[in-house]
């Protein structure tokens, strides 16, 4: 037990008095001698924590403290800065323990401003790192929002006449001014090809977010009517498209509704099943039935028949969960649901005793769920906490919840860990790893984020060192709230990452996206992905012949969803290479495993079970039409021209037999019209169980190219056990002959 700053002049003889440390007093002569009294206060203060501190490892802050207190359990600090600030002291005067030192949180809120910055100078060792975690079983949230309370119904004749008459006695309103909230962030364009930027202020409500006033509804959609007359343009496909400056043509009478349309916003999947968007509407024409949105604009174009709904509407806001924040007033309103439960609980999912059942098994963690009616409006424009150089620091046990921004940035250092933390409700990404060594998210359950889950940068392409991060043992769900397409669960670039043992479900889009070599991705159980998007891979990459090492084994790939092209299990897109799929567990999917294009793949010792197909192969890469042959010709050239040759060459030797199109290094190289493709070979698809429809090959694919041997094939689903006992084989199954071996089933998912 830390002793009181009183006691800190003891005398070390039995017996004797206490000597009261000496009382400093300044004299009032002038202001600039009253900043040197301050001066030598504090100073003086910190010399007293020294002494305080010199054989404890720990330090407590709360909520209700008070950064003039010791920083002892009995009287803790009050500010995360102050606690920061008597580390660094710590540190500097050498008093941490060589087991390193922990900073307990003590429960209750701490409303955030700003990121918690930690750098250089607040790194702990390997053996002693610094500690920042929740005390106990106590709830410690850092909310970068704020809960509001008072609401009242609306009165306001103006605005009940532009309200839906089924939303009359609903809707409540909140004065945000009176407040002193005056800065909502700004909406701006997300999505396919957009900038990660920081999300416009949100509200929350019982745990989750709550929507924007749209048309139509939620899980409804609008068509595209079409485009203007001579602003259509080739998709390079074959089809035409319009020109986004021309903007394109609605059906309907709706809009003749809305009485201000001047922050009017629309979402779209305006050309393609994975590329959407939001954009700000600059003309809404009600006799052309035209709309124009604002620059710049994202990529492609308008084609008729895509989804698209318009948001941002008080008029629209007319049932449960829905509201709407009047932006030049500072107005807010909002039809609370009329059953909120919410998910409340920080402890590590590997612990849990309350379990969220996947469709098929009773298996993996989920955050305890309480009901509340906590309403929640996100402000904080920044990461929760931001650590930049810092080293061998934890931060575990916490609530993270309510930023515009991200929940954690890591940025260089060694050795940082996030552990059993809820990351929720966050503007754009749970926790985001760029660069630095040995990073680790672990036992983690990240939801609601408005882009992705977690994101590892790590490693160097050019000397093929690996980075080390990896995310272990975390619950994901629900990414992708505004950015729905390409901000996956984990996403993961560079050299020699992980993700092991994660649930993943829940996402519009993709569950694992990786980019560069040597990654590993193992034991995870993922299922309902794609939920509003299609041509889409629950672990996915493409367009390199020089991402290669990786390695997808013993997952679980279940019940996945997907509109128009459908979802595809693990997608090897546009002839990406050089990666062994071995162990996997595939159940209804839509199309299992797909090689599109790409070379050396080794597809082995997986189980298919009620997938249309199992395997789909193609050869893209000799597809003679103009944008196929420029991604072989140039994309793909150029990209294994980035690389250092002969390290490649040397770690992976089957990127020798690319000379054989491209010509060898230093050339001559094989271009113009002597250049015709790239077929998919060195392919190997052998030992694998399928139950169901098996191999399809085409687009330019003969299956003469593909070494498929070896393979159990059936349509009788006795020779697979059930879902829950793992579709384990019979004994006398003849998998077991042709060399198959047993999955680990009971192994995938979060421990």
């Amino acid at each position: 037990m830390n002793a009181p700053l009183s006691n800190f002049a003891r005398s070390g003889r039995r017996g004797r008095r206490p000597v009261q440390p000496r009382r400093l007093r300044f004299p009032s002569v002038n202001r600039y001698a009253q900043r040197e009294c301050a001066w030598l206060r504090r100073i003086y203060t910190h010399l007293a924590l020294l002494f305080c501190f010199a054989a404890s490892a720990d330090l407590y802050v709360s909520p209700t403290g008070s950064d003039a207190n010791p920083g002892s359990k009995s009287k803790p600090f009050a500010t995360l800065e102050h606690a920061r600030d008597i580390v660094r002291e710590l540190k500097r005067a050498g008093k941490v323990h060589k087991a390193g030192l922990t900073v307990w949180l003590r429960g209750g809120d701490f409303l955030r401003t700003n990121a918690l910055e930690l750098t250089a100078a607040d790194s702990g060792t390997l053996n002693g790192p610094v500690v920042w975690r929740a005390y106990g079983n106590e709830r410690v949230r850092l909310l970068g929002g704020r809960a509001l309370t008072g609401f009242q119904p609306v009165s306001d004749a103006a605005v009940l006449a532009r309200l839906d008459e089924a939303a009359h006695g609903h809707v409540l309103q909140m004065d945000l001014r009176a407040l002193g909230i005056t800065n909502y962030g700004e909406m701006k364009s997300r999505g396919f090809s957009r900038p990660t930027t920081p999300a416009h202020c949100e509200l929350f409500f019982a745990g989750g977010p709550m929507t924007l006033a749209r048309w139509p509804n939620e899980g409804a959609w609008e068509k595209l009517a079409g485009f203007p007359a001579g602003s259509g343009k080739g998709d390079d496909f074959g089809s035409e498209i319009g020109d986004l400056p021309g903007g394109f043509l609605y059906s309907g009478e709706r809009p003749r509704r809305w009485r201000d349309t001047s922050d009017l916003w629309v979402h779209g999947f305006w050309a393609w099943d994975w590329a959407n968007s939001y954009e700000r509407v600059t003309t809404l024409d009600l006799d052309r039935h035209f709309i124009k949105t604002a620059p710049p604009h994202g990529l492609y174009g308008f084609r008729a028949g895509q989804r698209f709904y318009y948001l941002n509407l008080l008029e629209e806001l007319d049932q449960p969960g829905e509201w709407f924040l009047e932006r030049k007033t500072g107005m807010l309103y909002f039809w609370p649901p009329t059953e909120p439960v919410g998910r409340d609980s920080v402890e590590p999912i590997s612990k849990r005793s309350a379990r969220a059942p996947s469709p098929s098994r009773d298996k993996a963690g989920s955050a305890e769920s309480r009901p509340t009616t906590e309403t929640v409006l996100s402000l904080l424009d920044q990461p929760l906490i931001k650590l930049t150089d810092a080293s061998h620091v934890t931060i575990r046990g916490l609530v993270l919840e309510a930023t515009r921004g991200s929940g954690i940035e890591i940025s260089g250092g060694a050795g940082n860990r996030i552990m059993g933390c809820l990351l929720r409700n966050i503007g754009n990404l749970g926790v985001t790893i760029n660069g630095g060594t040995n990073h680790g998210v672990v036992s983690c359950d990240v939801f609601e984020t408005g882009d992705g889950g977690v994101s590892l940068s790590g490693g160097d392409r050019q000397t093929l060192t690996p980075g080390g991060h990896f995310v272990e043992n975390c619950h994901f769900q629900r990414q992708g709230r505004w950015s729905r397409c390409y901000v996956p669960a984990v996403g993961m670039n560079g050299v020699g990452l992980r993700a092991s043992h994660n649930l993943i479900h829940d996402h519009p889009h993709c569950a694992i996206l990786f980019t560069g070599n040597d990654h590993l991705i193992e034991f995870n159980d993922i299922y309902h992905i794609a939920l509003e998007t299609g041509d889409v891979g629950a672990i996915y990459t493409g367009r390199d012949y020089s991402f290669r090492g990786n390695r997808i084994r013993h997952n679980y790939i279940h019940e996945t969803g997907g509109v128009g092209m459908g979802s595809v299990g693990v997608y090897m897109d546009d002839c990406v290479s050089g990666t062994e799929v071995f162990g996997n567990v595939f159940h209804k999917v839509h199309l299992a495993m797909f090689i599109g294009g790409g070379r050396d793949h080794r597809v082995e010792n997986n189980l298919f079970v009620d997938c249309d197909p199992a395997v789909d192969a193609d050869g893209r890469g000799l597809d003679p039409s103009p944008v196929w042959r420029d991604m072989v010709d140039t994309y793909m050239r150029r990209q294994l021209a980035a690389v250092p040759s002969a390290l490649y060459r040397e770690r992976y030797p089957a990127l020798k037999s690319l000379d054989a199109y491209y010509g060898p290094p230093g050339g001559p190289a094989v271009v113009g019209a002597a250049f015709k493709g790239v077929p998919p070979e060195g392919n190997v698809i052998a030992r694998n169980v399928c139950v169901g429809k098996w191999l399809e090959v085409g687009w330019h694919g003969k299956p003469e190219m593909f070494e498929v041997r070896d393979n159990f094939v059936t349509t009788d689903p006795k020779q697979v056990g059930v879902a829950a006992d793992g579709f384990r084989l019979p004994k006398d199954s003849p998998a077991w002959k042709l060399g198959f071996q047993p999955i680990p089933f009971d192994q995938i998912g979060p421990r």
